[in-house]
Order: structure tokens, then sequence, then C-alpha cells
């Protein structure tokens, strides 16, 4: 009985040896093959997040695109406003200068009904114009610089005015 036990011992050794090397060959292809699938996945997630660097690197520099041209337009017509802002008050001034020399009288139109009290229509016309209603009363001098300073103070609102339009304009066409 002793040798029939040896015998069965070591096939049972050789058994479990067996069973061991091939537990341990599994396991080692196993590690290998879910070594290679990480390896696999690492490889496509470091490829999307370099797509997604790329995308986000191509938007950031059309942005400054954008920006740049809205920069640049801005410059423009900063420039543009300055200049006619600068030519309505080298205007204003002349205006202003013309009527302290005397060299220009600023005059109004009277209503001729009140004048006349003919009903708005004059008897005679003048010889020497073709405005109806000839009657006209100059301003003082120092009235028309007032009128004139206002009216250059609605000029240079209208031309900032429309440079707030444009810009205005040129930001929603950009977004």
């Amino acid at each position: 009985m002793k040798i029939g036990a040896v015998k069965w011992s070591g096939v049972l050794l050789i058994v479990l040896a067996l069973m061991a090397g091939s537990a341990w060959a599994a396991w080692t292809w196993q590690a290998n093959a879910y070594g290679q699938q990480l390896a696999a996945e690492e490889a496509d997630h470091q490829t999307e997040r370099t797509n997604l660097a790329n995308a986000n690197a191509a938007l950031v520099l059309s942005e400054q695109g954008k920006r740049f041209a809205l920069e640049q337009w801005l410059a423009a017509s900063d420039q543009a406003h300055y200049r006619a802002l600068n030519d309505e008050k080298t205007k204003q001034a002349r205006l202003r200068d013309r009527l302290a020399t005397a060299d220009l009288r600023l005059s109004v139109q009277l209503d001729a009904s009140a004048a006349t009290g003919c009903g708005g229509v004059q008897a005679t016309t003048s010889t020497g114009g073709v405005v109806h209603g000839a009657h006209r009363a100059q301003l003082d001098p120092a009235h028309a610089q007032r009128i004139i300073g206002i009216t250059g103070d609605g000029d240079q609102g209208l031309i900032a005015l429309q440079a707030c339009q444009a810009y205005a304009k040129e930001v929603s066409i950009l977004k």
C-alpha cells in the first residue's frame, strides 16, 4: 500500500503542478491581454484629448482674429469720429468768428400775417430775393452766438450717436 500511495501522491503532485502552471500561464496571458487593452484605451483617450486641444486652439485663434479685426475697426472708427468732430468744431468756430466780426448776420423770418394782417400773403414782393414773406429781423450777435453753440452741441451729439450706432451694428455683426 505504501507504493500505491506514493504513486498516487506523485501523480497528485504532478497534477497539482500542472494545475498551478496552467493557472500561472492563464494569469499571465490575461494580465498581458488586459495590459494591451488598457494601453489601447489610453492611446484612444490621448488621441481624443489631443483633438480637443487642437479644436480649442483653433477656436482661440479664431476669436483672437475676430478681436483683432474689431480692434482695427474700432481704431479706424475712432479716427473717423474724431475727424468728424474736429471738422464740426472748426466749422462752428468759423461761424462764430464770422458772427463776431459782423461778416455774417443771423436773421429770422417774421410771421407775415402778424405783421400785415392780410392772411400771410404779401401784397408785393421785393426785388432783392425770392423768399416769400420778406419781413426779417436780425438777431443780436450774442444771441446768434448762443444759437450757433446750441446747434454745434446738437451736431456733435448727432456725430456721437452715429458713431455709437455704427459700433453697435459692427459688434452685432461679429457675434
